[in-house]
């Protein structure tokens, strides 16, 4: 029956292994699993060393000073890797030190361990790469409890840490050297995918949808993750252009993401009004399939780019492409020769929807181009002085932790939240005599983050994480016997866990419990024990962190979400005044409308996120949701709205800019000015709004600039286009910047 059993366990494997073995090999390869497996080796051969050299805690402190300091070894510019990688040792060597001595009193402990914890913590204010920083020092405080050397001195101890550290400096930057293409590789690849999500989910909102408003939040969602991979692909392609000079794979990787930001700034625009797209798409509806085909098989081309990245010859062809634009520039024509002037303006808005497509096409084709590794001339090199400018610098002046010692900062909240709930889970651990309290608070500063969504996202998938693994483990140590196995699953357990922290994290705290028990099998007779605790630690520590959440401090997103709208209305306000001015004045493009443009795609992705976390939030922290959803939406809808411009007036020969177009664009200029002056004063925390309803000065849109009569004064057909696509933007430039002073109004004022 044993063997049986065994047989099946195994048939189970291999079912699996068969069923997803491309999804398999795609993890095997990418950097995630890499990195998890430089982890693996940092941390176990200061081990093995260490027993066969008889210097077990030598091995031990190296391992330590490894594993604290993998956490900085993200993706981005191997300068600035190797930067947070630096600071993670000396914070952990630092913090060891402070942690040898802390065999105290408990009335000295408690309030050291909070102070500490705070200082730690309010390091991330410094942004992203400071807060691993600050998680690496974190580990090490609370390991410090769970570990103190015998044979070591505390000064010793702490210097082999900062050692384990440089090693795994050592090793990081060794295999950057080995695989110096494989980040940006994997991150392109990503972006490919994530813009023909993007173009797919842009496909299903042409024509009437009864699902539109689910669609525009995955876009939104989408354009957040996109920028995300802008912001890292920006880093790695320019800084280390910068710090290296001109490569040729780094300058064609470069354009290639250059143009991948075009795609997505045109499937943003919206060159359409949708109300009137919608009647003419029910009215004919051959013409929504065939843009469907259209913009499904541009999509189908970026995934095949993604697939085949570095395998020119096995692109699709772009042949069906080509018949797709033929079959709709036949069927326009037809459309406008038996339509005649009745149907002009349908047509115009047909034509300009296949113009933008066009564009994409020609963008994909210039990516095949660059993809085939042609040798570039001095022509195709963007200069350094221009690139520098669409990267933004972390500001770290020492003024900054005086900023934030204040409880409007979310960091500051979070830093003081934290370090309150270490100190009572650390006292539950140890009232109740708990094999090992520092179990409680190594959960509580895995799970705890700044906003109460991730928290409790990451609570739930924790506590179901270590139950499974629980469960899987006393399966296993049942059937196992050999403390040779248990190291080996405890490594396997430790590599797959950490490469499955950000795609996975229920998984990855599976694997992090089976490693912990396996490696505690080999420590430990009586496992069982350990198992009990192990799921005891955990739960309590995620009920702690919950509770913190909802209680202690909370930082709810209705009251820092106002900043985010105001951050990207400003930038939207700074895009459209680019764009104003340079169809006003013509000539080079300017790098500061496209550094503008960068900035209002940036900021309306934080606003999408930051909409996002008030959405997991309990619904009585929800105060004026669905007004706040409309900003959203409306500041959505305005960047789309100068996407149009910005592409047009880029890529056409435009007319001389009319008095009206002056006038209209000072009237929106003003408009989101006073938006903006609303929005300084507005009081998010009130739940309340004004009665009275707010109506904008009266103005005169010169709406006859987008009748058919006026439009087909000239003969030239360009010049029709251009009028069109230019005065309905501008038209839905102004009524949303109306709305968004009739909706701002509706708050109540500081």
């Amino acid at each position: 029956m044993y063997l049986c059993f065994k047989l099946k366990i195994i048939n189970l494997i291999l079912t699996f292994i068969s069923k997803h073995a491309k999804e398999l090999f795609e993890f095997f390869k990418s950097t995630s699993f890499s990195k998890a497996v430089l982890i693996g080796v940092a941390v176990t051969t200061p081990i093995i060393l260490g027993i066969v050299t008889n210097q077990f805690e030598v091995g031990l402190a190296l391992c330590f000073g490894a594993f604290w300091c993998s956490p900085s070894d993200v993706s981005g510019r191997l300068k600035h890797k190797q930067v947070g990688i630096l600071f993670s040792a000396i914070l952990v060597v630092v913090i060891s030190f402070i942690g040898g001595y802390l065999n105290i009193s408990n009335f000295l402990l408690f309030p050291i361990l909070g102070f500490l914890t705070f200082c730690i913590a309010f390091i991330s204010i410094y942004g992203f790469r400071a807060s691993l920083i600050s998680f690496s020092g974190l580990l090490a405080l609370v390991l410090s409890f769970a570990h103190t050397s015998d044979s070591l001195e505390v000064y010793q101890y702490a210097i082999l840490i900062g050692v384990g550290g440089l090693w795994y400096l050592f090793l990081s930057t060794l295999w950057y050297y080995i695989n110096p293409k494989a980040q940006t590789e994997e991150t392109l690849n990503q972006t490919f995918i994530l813009t023909a999500d993007f173009l797919d989910t842009r496909r299903q909102l042409i024509g009437e949808q009864p699902d539109r408003d689910v669609l525009q939040t995955q876009l939104m969602t989408l354009q957040s993750e996109l920028t995300e991979h802008h912001q890292t692909l920006r880093e790695i392609l320019i800084l280390s252009r910068k710090s290296s000079g001109k490569s040729n794979y780094q300058s064609r990787r470069l354009l290639v993401f250059i143009q991948l930001v075009e795609i997505l700034e045109a499937a943003i625009a919206n060159p359409v009004n949708y109300d009137k797209m919608d009647v003419l798409f029910a009215q004919h509806p051959e013409f929504k399939i065939d843009f469907q085909k259209l913009i499904s098989e541009l999509s189908l081309q970026l995934r095949s780019i993604a697939k085949n990245i570095n395998k020119p010859k096995l692109f699709r062809s772009n042949n069906a492409l080509s018949d797709a634009f033929k079959a709709l520039e036949s069927d326009l024509l037809k459309f406008k020769n038996e339509n005649h002037l009745e149907d002009y303006e349908r047509y115009l808005m047909l034509q300009n929807l296949l113009d933008y497509q066009k564009k994409q096409f020609e963008k994909l084709k210039k990516i095949k181009w660059l993809l085939g590794n042609p040798q570039l001339t001095s022509d195709d090199y963007i200069k350094n002085d221009k690139l520098k400018r669409f990267i933004d610098s972390q500001d770290y002046s020492p003024k900054l932790l005086l900023r934030n010692l204040s409880f409007r900062s979310t960091i500051f909240k979070h830093s003081l939240r934290l370090s309150i709930v270490v100190m009572l889970g650390y006292g539950i651990g140890l009232f109740f005599d708990f094999q090992n309290p520092y179990w409680i608070i190594l959960t509580i500063i895995v799970i705890m983050r700044p906003s109460y969504g991730l928290t409790k996202t990451r609570s739930q998938d924790r506590m179901i994480g270590t139950l499974i693994g629980a469960a899987l483990a006393s399966g296993l140590v049942f059937i196992v016997n050999d403390p040779y196995i248990y190291g080996a699953l405890g490594v396997l357990s430790l590599v797959v866990a950490f490469s499955m922290v950000q795609k996975n994290y229920k998984a990855s705290a599976t694997f992090i419990t089976l490693s912990v028990i396996f490696i505690y099998a080999i420590l430990e007779p009586n496992i069982l024990t350990v198992i009990q605790f192990r799921v005891l630690d955990t739960l309590i520590g995620a009920a702690l962190s919950y509770m913190a959440m909802r209680w202690l401090l909370p930082a709810w997103s209705f009251m820092e979400i106002g900043d985010n709208i105001k951050a990207a209305l400003k930038a939207n306000t700074a895009f459209f005044k680019s764009i104003s001015n340079y169809y006003q004045k013509k000539g080079l493009v300017p790098t500061s409308l496209k550094v503008n443009r960068k900035e209002a795609f940036l900021q309306m992705s934080n606003l999408s996120s930051a909409f996002q976390r008030m959405a997991q939030e309990p619904e009585s922290k929800q105060n004026h949701i669905d007004d706040i959803y409309e900003l959203v939406v409306i500041n959505h809808s305005f960047l789309a709205s100068l996407a149009s411009l910005s592409i047009y007036i880029q890529n056409n020969s435009t007319s001389e800019a009319s008095e009206d177009f002056k006038k209209i664009s000072e009237k929106i200029n003003a408009n989101l000015d006073i938006i903006c002056s609303q929005l300084k004063v507005i009081n998010f925390e009130n739940s309340k709004t004004n009665d009275s309803i707010f109506k904008p000065e009266p103005f005169n849109f010169p709406i006859h600039r987008i009748t058919k009569n006026v439009i087909s004064q000239s003969d030239s057909e360009n010049t029709h286009k251009e009028a069109h696509l230019i005065w309905e933007q501008l038209y839905w430039l102004f009524s949303l910047s109306e709305k968004m002073i009739t909706l701002t109004s509706k708050f109540k004022i500081n």
